[in-house]
């Protein structure tokens, strides 16, 4: 469904990604681990158009995608949740879900009644400031404003971030639920060993290289893995 082929982006001189080539099929979890500064944000940015790769190419469905617009690549399935949330927060929770919904994929309605679903807190609380919210509240109201543009993909970094270990438990389940309900999902987490969990299929990424791939439960019990990402 989405292939990164070669991909090099740069931050002016300096390379962040490193050739990188990522695949990640119809249906699957996939989860892109490493540490800090390892290249995982600039590969999800870079993805969703935020960042132009300089070299390299991204395939969604069959097409290229590399240096088209965000607004262009939300349009065609791809939606991104960033890192820190990044909601509105003078905005109510309705109106930055509306913000979510701007380009009208599907039915207003039934995306309501989706993340409605998947997140009743945030049915109730539809007429307060999205500044006002927990910060689990908040991660939650990210995730949905994302789904509202109704992707075929959603690229996730760090949804568990500066959360407390009931509200990422609640996070990482309603992740899957997306996932049944048929979005592809592209996973960034520092939390190795949930996300691997949660996945079928892992990348590790270092200094802007893919290092390792493979199934997530092999990787789980790779030495170097563990050693580095679960602190065993």
């Amino acid at each position: 469904m989405l292939r990164l082929e070669g991909i090099h982006t740069f931050y002016g001189p300096i390379e962040a990604l490193r050739g990188v080539d990522l695949d990640i099929g119809k249906g699957e979890i996939v989860s892109l681990i490493g540490s800090n500064g390892a290249g995982k944000s600039t590969c999800l940015m870079t993805i969703s158009g935020v960042l132009k790769p300089r070299t390299g190419r991204i395939i969604l469905n069959g097409a290229g995608i590399a240096g088209l617009s965000p607004h262009r690549i939300v349009s065609l399935g791809v939606s991104q949740v960033p890192e820190g949330r990044r909601i509105f927060p003078k905005l109510t929770v309705l109106e930055n879900l509306e913000m979510g919904h701007y380009l009208e994929r599907g039915s207003g309605k039934s995306a309501f009644e989706m993340v409605y679903t998947l997140f009743p807190i945030l049915e109730e609380r539809k007429n307060q400031k999205g500044g006002t919210l927990s910060g689990g509240e908040q991660q939650m109201l990210a995730i949905a404003r994302a789904l509202m543009s109704g992707p075929e993909i959603l690229l996730l970094d760090e949804p568990s971030l500066g959360l407390a270990p009931i509200m990422v438990s609640k996070i990482f389940k309603t992740i899957q639920e997306i996932n049944k309900s048929g979005v592809t999902v592209l996973l960034v987490e520092q939390n190795a060993k949930a996300a691997l969990k949660l996945s079928h299929r892992g990348y590790v990424i270092e200094s802007g290289t893919i290092t390792l791939q493979g199934r997530s439960e092999d990787l789980l019990h790779n030495e170097k893995v563990r050693h580095a990402y679960l602190g065993e």
